[in-house]
């Protein structure tokens, strides 16, 4: 099966490891970095969702205007604008794109980051409400017609859009989470289920989670699978896990000075907790206090320095290594490969000159030993 990449398509030039050197959204380097992916044999890009961050809508649009090839993931959460509007949104850009838009739909894990924008649902009721837009997302794309909607969350009547997306029949839908509710809701509505970079055999057993919802959910096709990583790689292995440690080193001393590590904006702060209380960071603390390396290249302790935030496990090791690290994950079912260094710009670069190469080429040669044996997709997603 074909394997695609995705990177990060950021607005400003901060990290993990570095401040930002100027404005939440610059404009130039939102676009240098794109184009650095589109010119680097990237498939799409990440437009994230942060409460004080840059709108991301009018980012990919920005992006998708400037660049021919680069596909665009576009992060929403449900409480930010109703389903009429949101659909109108995404079929606009998708017209402005050509037809490649896919949105991730984030129900979101953190109850005071959704509180920030008046959010005051509870996790379940988040999952809820996250179901019934994107079903309604989806039927407004799709229907030509006027139609009403009486829903647990949602109530409108005699609605019909007049922008309709390029893709037919609809943009891909694509959804994350490790909860049993996140399991329930991306099985029943994903076209691709995201997960954050686990050890193989955490990652086949969330696989199997995953399809198992599916077919719960009466569907008799499976999501494709993403799962997300931050690669650290260099010319040698010695050079490579030198640069690891810097840069667990650059998140600590950060933390320790009390500067700001994730997307708020400038002037907020985030309240300390035990634990957090997304399941899917609770997972990366759980796997880093049981070890430090899994696997053939997987590192843990960028995800403990920073608190299980987000996509923070490391692949660490040359480019040859981290591409058969990857490939390990394409056998299991993975067939979407995200990937976000902490020098975004460079970093993307580098993976995408020496490890997306190597991992296209030993793709290619397997899809072809199993057309010449009459063998289908791996058993993880296909079965």
């Amino acid at each position: 099966m074909p394997v695609e990449f995705l990177g990060i398509a950021a607005t400003n030039d901060g990290s993990e490891t570095t401040a930002r050197s100027g404005a939440a959204f610059d404009k130039e380097y939102t676009l240098r970095l794109a184009r650095a992916h589109e010119d680097h044999d990237w498939d799409r890009v990440l437009f994230a969702y942060g409460s004080g961050s840059p709108d991301p809508a009018p980012a990919a649009a920005y992006i998708a205007s400037h660049l021919d090839r680069l596909q665009i993931l576009l992060a929403h959460r449900p409480n930010v604008s109703y389903p009429t509007f949101a659909a109108k949104t995404f079929a606009t850009l998708d017209q402005i794109s050509g037809g490649r838009l896919t949105v991730h739909f984030i129900t979101g894990g953190n109850d005071h980051e959704q509180g920030r924008e008046g959010d005051t649902l509870t996790k379940d009721e988040r999952y809820s409400r996250t179901r019934e837009y994107i079903r309604l997302v989806k039927k407004i794309w799709t229907t030509h017609e006027p139609f009403d909607h009486e829903g647990e969350h949602y109530r409108f009547h005699d609605f019909v859009s007049d922008v309709f997306p390029v893709q037919q029949p609809r943009p891909g839908v694509s959804f994350g989470g490790s909860s049993p509710a996140a399991y329930a809701a991306g099985g029943a509505e994903a076209d691709i289920y995201c997960l954050w970079g686990e050890p193989l055999a955490k990652t086949a057993e969330q696989i199997e989670t995953v399809k198992a919802a599916a077919k719960a959910a009466g569907r008799t096709d499976v999501p494709r699978i993403q799962v997300a990583f931050r690669p650290i790689i260099a010319p040698t292995e010695e050079l490579a896990w030198e640069k690891a440690h810097r840069t667990v080193g650059a998140i600590k001393a950060r933390k320790e000075r009390g500067e700001r590590i994730g997307k708020r904006h400038h002037g907020q702060s985030e309240p300390q907790a035990a634990s957090p209380q997304n399941v899917g960071s609770q997972r990366l603390i759980a796997i880093a206090e049981a070890g430090e390396r899994y696997d053939r290249a997987l590192w843990t302790p960028t995800a403990a320095a920073t608190g299980g935030a987000g996509n923070s496990n490391a692949l660490v090791g040359t480019p040859e290594t981290v591409a058969q690290a990857l490939l390990d994950y394409y056998d299991l079912g993975v067939d979407i490969l995200s990937a976000r260094g902490y020098d975004l710009l460079d970093d993307a670069v580098d993976f995408g000159r020496y490890v997306i190469p190597i991992v296209r080429e030993e793709v290619a040669k397997r899809d072809a030993e199993r057309a010449a044996h009459g063998a289908g997709a791996p058993a993880a997603v296909g079965a």
